[in-house]
């Protein structure tokens, strides 16, 4: 035989001896289980997939905004772009750039930055961030903070020239789009006082005018289409889902030191927010009372309340100093009330709208008063409801002419808007 056969003959020969061994392999396998007896590969620990959530970078969203005379809206807002990422970052637009832009703003920087910093999906601000997203600004955003998104609502949002303010984000393909909430803004806020300012005007004899200052609009006949020089009554439609998504899913501990504050919150200001940082800091868990509509008009007059009490519980709910809210409180603070929710102190600002309770023999704190668990907190900030009101009064001409701007840029919406789908 020569070598080319012995060859051929030792590959045959190998080839008969593989397949008994793999036939033995096989028939072993079949007779052990078949392949289910083959051990599984280890599932990794709870630990290894939290040290892997941890390393995987956070994705973080921008938004910005002028955040004047701040709303649930601008709350909503910031929920629903917060809801895009891990992380938001929010940028508070600089006096100088609103009124550039704009007209002049009612709430100076340092009281913006307050709100904004309160509301609860924000983890970080950037103060005097530009109105117009360019490109060195974009960059910043990118490099030096991170962004993945810059986030705006279905409203156009135009510079002075016309052009979109948004549009470098959009051709870089880094914008992402929020809905709009319905029903409220800036706009219509100063609105609805402007509207009485032009009755008092008008009629500068008729004393019931004055009453009628910076009423909501119930009563009145008001330009309910957000067209020519009125303004339109307040559109909002309370939902239990929109009070569900504002609300804290916790309640107190049986041990909870619970902390009680109650007020109207019309016009959900900076002076607010202190008060109800301070309260928050004395226990684990702050309950606040808004008070009815009609509470509000009978001790301070029926042009008030501006905002109705579904639209203040929305925006004290969004603060994240407050854990829960009594939607419509009672005025007097009773023992029974003090039971049912287990307060353990009852506090009021230095600072409010009407202090004349004090003095009165109807104190509505007389009860936690003569318990020994009420207490009086100096107030940080002298701002109170009538001081944003002032503002506008004092300087209504301008913002008559930043409402009729942005009134027509409102109703161009409202006319060619259509459904988006969103939170």
């Amino acid at each position: 035989m020569d070598a080319g056969n012995g060859c051929s003959a030792r590959a045959l020969a190998a080839c008969v001896i593989g397949g008994i061994v793999l036939g033995a392999s096989v028939l072993a396998l079949h007779l052990a289980g078949g392949p289910a007896a083959i051990p599984p590969l280890p599932l990794p620990s709870l630990g290894a997939l939290r040290r892997r959530r941890r390393n995987r970078r956070p994705v973080r969203v921008y938004m910005d905004g002028c955040f004047d005379m701040m709303h649930y809206g601008h709350c909503n807002a910031l929920r629903q772009a917060r809801a895009l990422g891990d992380e938001l970052v929010v940028g508070v637009i600089s006096d100088d750039e609103i009124k550039a832009n704009k007209g002049p703003p009612v709430t100076p920087l340092h009281e913006r930055m307050i709100m904004v910093r309160a509301v609860k999906w924000v983890d970080d601000i950037i103060p005097d961030a530009p109105y117009a997203i360019t490109e060195e600004f974009m960059n910043k955003l990118f490099n030096e903070y991170n962004i993945d998104y810059i986030i705006h609502g279905d409203d156009p949002c135009l510079l002075p020239d016309g052009t979109d303010a948004y549009a470098l984000a959009k051709k870089a393909g880094r914008y992402k789009q929020i809905k709009r909430t319905e029903g409220v803004s800036t706009t219509d806020i100063v609105g609805r006082m402007l509207l009485c300012v032009r009755e008092r005007s008008s009629d500068a004899h008729n004393h019931s005018s004055l009453q009628r200052q910076f009423s909501s609009g119930h009563g009145q006949k008001v330009d309910d289409t957000g067209s020519g020089t009125g303004t339109r009554v307040s559109h909002f439609l309370p939902t239990s889902r929109r009070i569900v998504q504002f609300s804290n899913s916790r309640g107190p501990g049986p041990d909870s030191q619970i902390v009680y504050i109650d007020g109207a919150f019309d016009l959900f200001h900076a002076g607010h927010v202190e008060i109800l940082r301070l309260a928050r800091e004395l226990g684990d868990f702050l309950l606040v009372g808004i008070h009815t509509d009609q509470t509000i008009s009978s001790t301070r007059g029926r042009h008030r309340p501006i905002m109705n009490l579904h639209e203040r519980s929305l925006s004290v709910l969004a603060c994240r100093y407050v854990d829960e809210v009594i939607i419509g409180a009672p005025w007097d603070v009773s023992k029974d009330m003090i039971t049912t929710f287990n307060i353990s102190l009852v506090v009021h600002g230095t600072i409010a709208e009407n202090m004349d309770f004090a003095e009165d023999d109807s104190n509505p704190y007389a009860v936690p008063k003569a318990m020994g668990i009420y207490r009086r907190l100096e107030s940080p900030l002298d701002i109170t409801t009538s001081t944003i009101i002032r503002r506008i009064v004092a300087n209504h001409e301008a913002y008559q002419k930043r409402n009729e701007k942005k009134e027509a840029s409102e109703k161009k919406y409202y006319e060619s808007k259509s459904f988006v789908n969103g939170e």
